[in-house]
């Protein structure tokens, strides 16, 4: 019988073991010959020296993960609590760097799912700006806001900023009833529920009251500097050639932005033009930004929406109503 005492440092041992050691109760299942005694920051250990250092070595991945993405989820538990895996399941790409971009709610794995994504990760790291363009259903919005929770996370940033245009997709919605923001939040909620997947609801509760994460339309950044923050433009084929001018010069000194958009899906007025093709003509070959385009190859969402992408893409090329 071996005894080891593992002082937990820089952790809440709340949350590493869960409200009334819930998280602990489902950790100690798996190591049944183990004796788990938590006392605070230390945690003593009591069994098998092969089982204590299998164990040492479990732990420390968890609070690791814990450290990194502020959540503990069952499905993660179990995965890398199981006696017969020494590692965790992360896969890696063929350059050796791993796929996944952020560890979301309830064992949720957000990673680039297709070469086009993994260009938007890999020049988000590269570049200060980006442009992500490309149809609908290709994880631009989401790739996105992934990017954002994991710079958040990892201190690269103070803040995340998500804002959209404010504009109808093809309907005249009238007076909305309630308050400011119970009519803007329709017009936002794809950010929101992005980011439910991948931060937990208390959390993101308490990021949104003390404004870590704010959300706000596209006219609210007019006079802002934005800076220490990840900021993202979403839905930018919407934006004027004014309002797009105006978000590219709040730019502070320490900030990413990304911008994406569909040039097919414009909802300005017919006599508005869309500042987003402008705006990539004139910052083409400038060097800090970098522009990415998606096509129907990189659609992840059901298998008909690539089908009815081509399907008008073919409409469109040939020119027929």
């Amino acid at each position: 019988m071996t005894e080891k005492t593992i002082q937990l440092n820089n952790v809440n041992p709340v949350e590493l073991y869960g409200v009334n050691d819930t998280t602990l109760d489902q950790i100690r299942k798996y190591f049944p010959s183990l004796k788990l005694i938590a006392r605070g920051l230390e945690l003593k250990l009591q069994g098998e020296e092969e089982q204590i250092l299998s164990f040492e070595l479990k732990l420390s991945q968890l609070v690791d993960h814990h450290k990194r993405y502020g959540n503990l989820s069952e499905q993660f538990i179990k995965r890398i609590m199981n006696p017969e895996n020494d590692l965790p399941e992360i896969k890696k790409s063929e350059d050796g760097t791993s796929d996944v971009i952020v560890h979301g709610n309830n064992g949720l794995i957000v990673k680039a799912r297709t070469p086009n994504q993994k260009r938007i990760v890999t020049s988000s790291y590269e570049n200060d700006m980006v442009f992500a363009i490309g149809p609908a259903g290709t994880g631009k919005t989401y790739t996105a806001v992934a990017l954002a929770v994991r710079a958040l996370r990892n201190k690269e940033v103070k803040r995340i900023i998500l804002t959209r245009p404010a504009v109808e997709a093809g309907e005249n919605l009238g007076f909305l009833p309630g308050d400011l923001k119970e009519k803007l939040d329709p017009y936002l909620q794809p950010l929101y529920d992005a980011l439910m997947d991948m931060i937990p609801a208390d959390k993101l509760a308490v990021f949104m009251e003390t404004g870590v994460i704010q959300i706000a339309p596209l006219a609210f950044m007019r006079g802002r500097t934005l800076d220490n923050a990840f900021v993202i433009l979403d839905e930018a084929q919407n934006a004027t050639e004014s309002q797009m001018k105006m978000f590219l010069t709040r730019m502070g000194r320490s900030a990413k932005f990304l911008i994406t958009g569909d040039l097919t899906q414009v909802d300005l007025p017919k006599n508005q033009p869309s500042g987003l093709p402008t705006a990539v003509r004139i910052l083409n070959n400038v060097e800090g930004i970098n522009i990415i385009y998606l096509d129907t190859s990189d659609v992840v969402r059901h298998k008909l929406v690539t089908r009815i992408l081509h399907a008008y893409q073919e409409q469109q090329n040939n020119g027929t109503r």
